[in-house]
């Protein structure tokens, strides 16, 4: 665009003054940016007294769209009414295209008053063009099912004069959005024609209602299936804690020849790392998994996750290394998983780490940051953490943050200081919190205020026996026996019992 820019600004007045040229650099920042040029061209085009046409408004609203300037957009709509290009295709579709764009951040509320079909502007203009080919139906039903307006988008649908397979589609996934699988199954009967994704569609919507077993019969039905539904099914497994089920099911489709995409990977791999199936994920890796450029920074991340949760988080860390660009959740996932294996330190250096890379760090990244911080003792790093979240990076610290650092300050013999955060702290402290408090408590062995934390501890009316253990170990640390006894009875008469924690492990072979 630099070279274009330069050629047209030497043109002769002649040609200057030509809109063929002028259309030609709008569209050309239109589709190449920056946006910005493209709507400032158009202002120095009606400065000059250029009269703009059906070439020179569907790129200037496209601009608009894209930079979200909807003032602007709007002025423009006027101008096309009145020239009258309102009527032309490309015109009308642009202005759709536009409104969609920017009212697809309202609420369905805005969109559709289902008592007096008070529709959107996208909707005004949809109803007064006068070319409007299927397409433009699905385009305009899948933008009131993205909203959660199945209603508006029914009505539609219904008025439709002809309708295809993405019509019904689009139904069916609305339906299954809203959680109506007897309507998504009503329509998926009813179709004349069904497809792939079709079949895919109503599987989720079985899935997504709780009805794995229907789902899985479902798909086992399916006369055509492609790596979306296998993803699908495979992703359902282990939303649903399925996780063996979701290993042989990759299994399957890895015999059947069907070609594996990244989504396939992460899915798989999270079924390791909750099964704890290292060997498997690490043949994964080796066998399957080579081009790290093909499948991005989303594979890698699960592998460090994998890895991590099975144990080897030296591993994970080689894979973390490797990697060029990591985004904020990769980040996060290594930091937190050398927290939770007891390498704090090096999690903080991470942390810091990643910051003089460029990326900015998340409420995630602060989580997993305290949370090293607190299980290594790491008290100056953690204040230091927790008062930049707010004035370096804008973040308001949530319950989560808070109660790192309590923890933090707990762990450390500094109960005082964490009783004052407590109170100054702008919300409602729930269990975790208290929790956090009674272990320091039972480090300091001051009952009084093991009492008053279990006063409010009792209001919040949670069922949580960990804080019952607590305060009996802390009394009988003091040496008051019946009242040790006493709040181990109090467990037994809310009938609360403390499980004892395990590991598992399990290896799939292949």
């Amino acid at each position: 665009m630099e070279y274009s820019e330069l050629l047209f600004s030497q043109m002769d007045e002649i040609f200057y003054s030509d809109i063929l040229l002028w259309n030609a650099m709008i569209r050309g920042y239109a589709y190449n940016g920056p946006h910005q040029k493209c709507i400032s061209m158009y202002d120095k085009m009606i400065e000059r007294g250029l009269i703009p046409n059906n070439f020179t408004y569907p790129y200037v609203l496209k601009s608009c769209a894209q930079m979200g300037m909807i003032r602007e957009g709007k002025k423009l709509h006027c101008q096309i009414l009145k020239s009258g290009y309102c009527q032309v295709h490309s015109v009308a579709n642009s202005l759709l295209n536009f409104y969609m764009k920017i009212e697809g951040y309202c609420n369905s509320s805005e969109l559709c008053d289902m008592g007096n079909v008070n529709l959107s502007n996208a909707r005004k203009v949809f109803d007064v063009m006068l070319l409007k080919p299927t397409e433009l139906w699905n385009k305009m039903i899948s933008a009131y099912v993205n909203l959660g307006s199945v209603e508006c988008a029914g009505r539609l649908f219904d008025d439709m004069p002809e309708r295809d397979v993405v019509s019904w589609n689009s139904m069916i996934t609305g339906f299954a959005k809203a959680g109506d699988v007897e309507k998504a199954r009503d329509l998926f009967e009813r179709m004349p024609e069904k497809n792939v994704v079709s079949w895919t569609c109503m599987v989720e919507a079985y899935a997504s209602s709780g009805d794995l077993d229907q789902a899985k019969r479902l798909f086992q039905q399916m006369p055509v299936r492609n790596v979306i539904s296998w993803n699908s099914m495979i992703s359902n497994y282990n939303r649903h804690g399925k996780f063996k089920e979701a290993l042989d099911l990759f299994l399957q489709m890895l015999l059947g020849g069907v070609d594996l995409d990244g989504f396939t990977f992460v899915s798989a791999l999270s079924a390791c790392s909750q099964l704890g199936a290292l060997e498997f994920g690490r043949w994964i890796h080796n066998n399957l998994i080579q081009d790290w450029s093909h499948f991005g920074v989303i594979v890698a991340t699960a592998l460090i996750e994998m890895y991590a949760k099975c144990g080897d988080v030296d591993r994970a860390f080689k894979v973390f290394i490797k990697i060029g660009n990591k985004d904020v959740f990769c980040w996060n996932v290594m930091i937190k998983s050398l927290a939770i294996h007891g390498r704090t330190g090096d999690a903080v250096k991470i942390f810091f780490m990643m910051q003089r890379k460029g990326v900015k760090p998340n409420d995630f990244t602060f989580s997993s940051a305290l949370f090293a911080c607190s299980h290594g003792g790491l008290v100056e790093e953690g204040h230091q953490i927790f008062y930049r979240m707010k004035r370096d990076f804008g973040i308001n610290p949530n319950l989560e943050h808070y109660g790192c650092l309590v923890d933090l300050l707990c762990r450390n013999g500094q109960l005082e200081e964490a009783e004052l955060l407590v109170k100054e702290m702008p919300h409602e402290p729930d269990i975790a919190i208290w929790g956090a408090l009674l272990g320091g408590c039972r480090i300091s062995n001051d009952s009084k205020l093991a009492e008053k934390i279990m006063n409010r501890v009792e209001k919040l009316k949670t069922n949580e026996p960990g804080v019952y253990v607590l305060l009996s170990n802390i009394y009988a640390s003091s040496g008051e026996w019946p009242e040790a006894v006493r709040a181990r009875e109090k467990m037994e008469e809310k009938s609360l019992w403390k499980k004892a924690g395990c590991s598992a492990l399990e290896v799939v072979g292949v």
